[in-house]
């Protein structure tokens, strides 16, 4: 249900306000060129800095436009238990096709914290759960016997990882099996990432360069030499996209991008703040390279 292209969702803002008509629109853009599925309101949606009544607001929107013509897996994690559970129940009422959880950040729980806080939210929620790893940002990185216990429960069904490390996913093949759904939340190893069994991604690029995306990741998953030709061809053309990507931090690059392409504007939220001029220039050598610009 959630495999290959899926686009970790920018948040547009205007006035430093939620732009709903641009956010709609973007909506729109991934539908009709190729995109697999849509995460609303995660790390590129700038969730830490959405008020929770935004928060609802872009999944409910991202719900309602996409009307069942591609999945929805919605932002909804939090480093409070309590409200990560207010948010999924949300979600699930709105209509969404799953929920993506971050680890708790800032708390720095442990391996058992992380168990009883994902058990907390699958007790009381009743659609599909990722669970997003992200050391880099969460402090704290969850091991493959965690969730394989996770694994055990009804809605826990696979990982966006984000540790950059290529063995975790033959450690989760081997621990879990086929089954358990694995995404890369790394674009730059997208590639290496589904030659050994993982599914897709939930991307960043995806913002930009949809089209793009999701034809890379149609290609990659297949076993034919012409698709993995093909596959390769495409991550070169893609390659310096993601790098530029993240030259500062995410979302900043991406926004400013989108401007570019007319898009949205490239307004973020502090303590986010616009990117530098040679960031820049990053962002636009690599958009030319791309043929997106």
């Amino acid at each position: 249900m959630f495999k290959g292209s899926n686009v970790a969702l920018i948040t547009p803002f205007k006035e430093d306000k939620l732009d709903d008509s641009t956010y709609i629109k973007l909506i729109h853009f991934h539908i009709k060129n190729g995109t697999d599925g849509l995460v609303p309101a995660g790390t590129t949606g700038e969730s830490p800095t959405l008020s929770h009544q935004e928060h609802e607001r872009v999944i409910e929107l991202c719900v309602k436009e996409s009307n069942g013509k591609i999945p929805v897996f919605a932002g909804t994690g939090s480093n409070s238990t309590e409200e990560a559970i207010s948010l999924t129940i949300h979600a699930e009422k709105k209509g969404a096709d799953g929920a993506l959880i971050v680890t708790p950040y800032y708390n720095k729980p442990t391996q058992e914290g992380l168990y009883q806080h994902y058990k907390a939210i699958n007790d009381k929620c009743g659609i599909p759960i990722l669970i997003y790893n992200i050391p880099s940002r969460s402090v704290i990185d969850m091991t493959v016997d965690t969730m394989a216990r996770l694994y055990e429960l009804k809605n826990i069904i696979g990982v966006k990882d984000a540790t950059g490390d290529l063995n975790r996913v033959d450690q989760s093949l081997k621990k879990m099996g086929k089954n358990f759904l694995q995404l890369t939340g790394n674009d730059d190893n997208a590639l290496e990432f589904n030659k050994r069994g993982g599914a897709g991604a939930i991307s960043v690029t995806a913002n930009i360069a949809p089209k793009l995306c999701s034809d890379f990741q149609r290609y990659s998953i297949m076993n034919d030499s012409d698709s993995q030709k093909k596959a390769d061809e495409l991550n070169k053309i893609l390659e310096p996209v993601h790098h530029s990507m993240f030259v500062e931090s995410n979302p900043s690059p991406v926004k400013y991008a989108a401007k570019l392409l007319g898009l949205c504007d490239d307004q973020v939220r502090l303590p986010l703040v616009k990117i530098t001029d040679p960031t820049k220039d990053i962002v636009k050598k690599a958009l030319v390279s791309a043929k997106l610009l």
